[in-house]
Order: structure tokens, then C-alpha cells, then sequence
């Protein structure tokens, strides 16, 4: 028979033992659901990374400041680098295009600055090979091992600029001939009616054999520069129509004896006025990428213009260097200046900056236009610096 004591000391060792039991089977059931959750998280981390390697568009992963943590490889093919260590662990900075740097540094600011969970932008980003594309980025911030990442999406749409650029040139050539029209083609063929009814009206009257053929001579000589003002006019135009970045087939030149060949011309001219026109190039051959028939416009237009705003006695001076390994073209002359209001106006189409020059030369209020619109057609910038009074420098600079 058991006692007492022993009853209370089995039933505390059987409680004891129930205990354990309870305590063994919790932890299996826990171990079990941290299995599934362990489970579940691997499934979406592989779904994530199945996703993320084989979209068609390229996506990275970024930190705070910028640096590149992971890539697909439609990233590193839009990139045009050879392999993932090309890209990650590197600033996006290094793959922006030089105009577009600062777009990085909004995207940082609004996501991390302003805490916007997600944002857009349109930027220009540059490839290995030193070609560039454009691309719509958009960013969104996620919590990631004690950190902020952004998770960033990039889609090539250059098609789609190249498209929208093109069509913004035909509404602009539809636009300028419309203008051309209603202001400027219709003056001197108004001209060339006026003078055309007076030799017709000096015809009827018969006037004397010596005086009407000096009549006739003038009114011809005033016809001729009629038609060589429309004649301009139309072939700005015309030009503004084909100035298609996707058409213009480019290859590496060098500038220099260009330059030497295109001034030829300018210098009869500078000659004929009085002025001094100076090249002064690099003994070594400086090479450019560019279309040479489309460049060469804009040159013409930048020497014409210094030309034409220099009084007699002044002088013009083209200048080619090499600038941190791009290729720097300047147009400096003593002329009259730009006054500084109209210098924020003055790249732009038939703007209020267009002025008739020292010897009363017409401008058509294209040329500025038309050159800005090449230089951007070689990826380059051209800005100008000037006082009134005191000349003009414009600067064109190549990648």
C-alpha cells in the first residue's frame, strides 16, 4: 500500500512530467511554424529574385547615397557593360550623362530627404562606349537590414524622345512657315511687286534711253536682293525641317583643317569690311564626332553673325582647344555687344534679341535657332558671354 507522502510525491513527479511533455510539444509546434515562416520567405525571396533577374526592364536596387547594391542584367546590358562587377558597387552618377547629374540628386533628395515613398523622373544616362540614351527611373524606398533602399526600375525610351522630338520639329517647321508667311516672305515679294509696277510704269512713260536704263538697273538690283532675302528665309525653314537627330550620321573629323577650309569664305568677307578674322587652332589634329555638312552651318552662322555685329576695324577670333577631354570652340569678336536683356531670348526662334547688324544686314531671327538646334543635334552645349559694348564670345562645346 502506498502512503501518503509517496501518493503526493508520484503525482508531483507525474505533473512535472505532464509539464515537460507540454513544454517538448510547444517547441516542436514552434520550430514547425518558424519552419513554414522560414519557408514561405525563401519561396518570396525567389519569386523576387526570378522577377527581378528576368524582367525585360532594368531594375537595381540602390542605397541612400546613391550606390548601385544590385543589378539585373537588363541593367548592365542598357548600360553596355560587360559584366554585374561593371556596375554594382558603383555611384549611378558614373552612368549619367554630364548635363543630367543633378537629376540623381533630386531623385535622393524627394526620397530620402522628403520621404516620398516612390518617384519619377526622365533622365540621360551615358554607356560604357561613351553613347547615350534616355530613360524613364522610377524609385521606391523599402526597409532592408536596418537600412532605406530604393528600388529602382529603368525603362529605355529613346524611341519614344527621338518620336516626340521629331514631331515637336514638324510642329515647329508648320509653325515657322506660317510665320514665315504672314510676316516675313510677304514683305519683300510685296518688294518685288512694287518694283516690278515701276518699271512697268517707267516703260509706259518712256522716259529718256540714259536715265531709264539707271532706273532699271536699281530697281533690278533691288528685285535680286528681294529675292535673295526670301531665298534665305525659305532655305532656314527648310533646314529646321530636317534636323532630325536620328537621320544625322556622324564620324570622327578633324576640326581643324575643317575650320581652316569653312573660314575661306568668311575671310573675303571680313576683307571686304574692314575687319580682322583669325583662326587659331592646336598644332595637333583635334578630332570631333560629328556630321560635317550639318556642323559646318552652325559655324557659318556663329563667324557670320560675329561679322556682322563688328564695326570696321575690329576683330573676330575662332578659337578650337581641348577642354577636359572635350572639344571647345569659341567665337570672339570686339562688335557692339549683346545687351543683357536680350540674352536669355537670344537662342530662341524669331526672338526679340534678332537685330539688324552694323551695316543695316537683315536677319532672319532662325540663325541663333538653328545653330543651338545643331549643337544639341551633336550632344553638345553652346552658351555665350557678353557686354554690351564690349563684344561677344559664344562658346560651343562638344563631348
Amino acid at each position: 500500500m502506498i502512503s501518503p507522502e509517496e501518493y503526493d510525491s508520484l503525482q508531483q513527479e507525474l505533473r512535472s512530467a505532464q509539464a515537460e511533455l507540454e513544454c517538448m510539444r510547444s517547441e516542436r509546434i514552434d520550430k514547425a511554424e518558424h519552419q513554414v515562416l522560414v519557408d514561405r520567405y525563401s519561396e518570396s525571396q525567389a519569386r523576387f529574385r526570378t522577377v527581378f533577374e528576368n524582367s525585360p526592364f532594368g531594375q537595381k536596387i540602390i542605397t541612400s547615397d546613391l550606390i548601385i547594391r544590385q543589378a539585373n542584367q537588363a541593367v548592365i546590358d542598357m548600360l553596355g557593360c560587360t559584366s554585374e562587377e561593371d556596375v554594382v558597387g558603383h555611384q549611378i552618377q558614373e552612368f549619367a550623362h554630364p548635363d543630367h547629374q543633378a537629376d540623381w540628386h533630386y531623385l535622393q533628395e524627394r526620397l530620402w530627404n522628403h520621404k516620398l515613398p516612390h518617384f519619377s523622373l526622365e533622365t540621360c544616362l551615358m554607356r560604357c562606349d561613351g553613347s547615350s540614351f534616355w530613360c524613364q527611373v522610377t524609385s521606391m524606398r523599402f526597409p532592408g537590414n536596418g537600412e532605406e533602399l530604393g528600388f529602382t526600375q529603368l525603362e529605355d525610351i529613346s524611341d519614344r524622345r527621338a518620336l516626340e522630338l521629331s514631331l515637336k520639329r514638324l510642329y515647329d517647321a508648320q509653325e515657322t512657315i506660317v510665320h514665315l508667311v504672314s510676316h516675313d516672305v510677304k514683305t519683300p515679294i510685296a518688294h518685288i511687286q512694287l518694283l516690278t509696277d515701276l518699271l512697268k510704269r517707267q516703260q509706259d512713260a518712256q522716259a529718256s534711253a540714259t536715265d531709264d536704263m539707271v532706273d532699271t538697273n536699281y530697281y533690278l538690283a533691288l528685285i535680286r536682293q528681294a529675292c535673295t532675302d526670301v531665298n534665305k528665309l525659305l532655305r532656314d525653314v527648310l533646314l529646321l525641317g530636317s534636323l532630325d537627330a536620328r537621320d544625322v550620321k556622324k564620324q570622327f573629323t578633324d576640326l581643324s583643317t575643317l575650320l581652316v577650309e569653312w573660314l575661306a569664305t568668311h575671310q573675303l568677307v571680313a576683307q571686304a569690311k574692314g575687319l580682322t578674322l583669325s583662326l587659331d587652332v592646336p598644332p595637333q589634329a583635334l578630332y570631333a564626332n560629328l556630321n560635317a555638312d550639318s556642323f559646318k552651318r552652325a559655324v557659318d552662322n556663329l563667324v557670320s553673325n560675329a561679322l556682322k555685329f563688328t564695326p570696321t576695324g575690329g576683330q573676330v577670333t575662332v578659337r578650337l582647344r581641348e577642354h577636359e577631354n572635350r572639344v571647345l570652340l569659341s567665337v570672339r569678336d570686339t562688335g557692339i555687344g549683346i545687351p543683357e536683356t536680350l540674352q536669355p531670348s537670344l537662342f530662341e526662334k524669331f526672338s526679340a534679341a534678332a537685330r539688324e547688324g552694323v551695316d543695316g544686314e537683315a536677319s532672319t531671327g532662325l540663325g541663333l535657332f538653328i545653330t543651338k538646334q545643331i549643337v544639341q543635334q551633336h550632344r553638345g552645349k553652346i552658351w555665350v558671354e557678353s557686354q554690351e559694348g564690349a563684344g561677344a564670345c559664344f562658346f560651343v562645346e562638344l563631348h
